[in-house]
């Protein structure tokens, strides 16, 4: 059978995109995911590539038979993931809770969803770390060690998050 490039369902953190990459050239998703995180350092590009990525390599179980019928969907699917994204995000700032009991998908879902509101606000940070010593309000730090200092912490993130599993 003919390996085919897919986003990935089962393994996924926003779109299955590095999971579909992790799939198609037979590796970890971790190493995929972390090139992405690179990438976005190198102006952004890892953002970009992501979404074009997201928008063009269809689904995993894709019923699209033309491209065009794919990109149709995958747009779809992530406008609505999109959304879905901003009600969750109102409502964890709004601090709405359910009151009825949580099954262990919901507890894990939302273990996921706080582990990606950390992972985003450090991103955020970082960047606009990265933006400040653009207009050299740093001039003190040497932004060369930020890279090493990044790199460790993401290895410590990783390494405490599998412990907790």
């Amino acid at each position: 059978m003919e390996k085919r490039l897919h986003r990935s369902r089962s393994n996924r953190i926003i779109w299955g995109v590095c999971g579909g990459l992790a799939d198609y050239f037979s590796i970890d998703p971790v190493i995929v995911r972390v090139i992405f995180v690179l990438l976005i350092f190198a102006n952004g590009l890892g953002i970009l590539a992501y979404i074009i990525l997201a928008v063009v390599i269809p689904a995993e179980s894709s019923k699209a038979a033309t491209p065009k019928e794919a990109l149709r969907e995958n747009v779809t699917e992530l406008k609505e993931s999109t959304s879905e994204l901003g009600r969750e995000i109102r409502s964890s700032l709004a601090g709405e809770e359910k009151d009825e009991e949580e099954t262990d998908e919901e507890e894990t879902a939302k273990a996921r969803r706080s582990h990606l509101n950390i992972l985003g606000i450090v991103l955020i940070i970082i960047g606009i770390l990265f933006l400040l010593g653009s207009f050299n309000l740093f001039w003190w730090f040497s932004w060369g060690t930020l890279w090493p200092l990044i790199l460790v912490a993401i290895g410590v993130l990783i390494i405490l998050s599998a412990r907790r599993r």
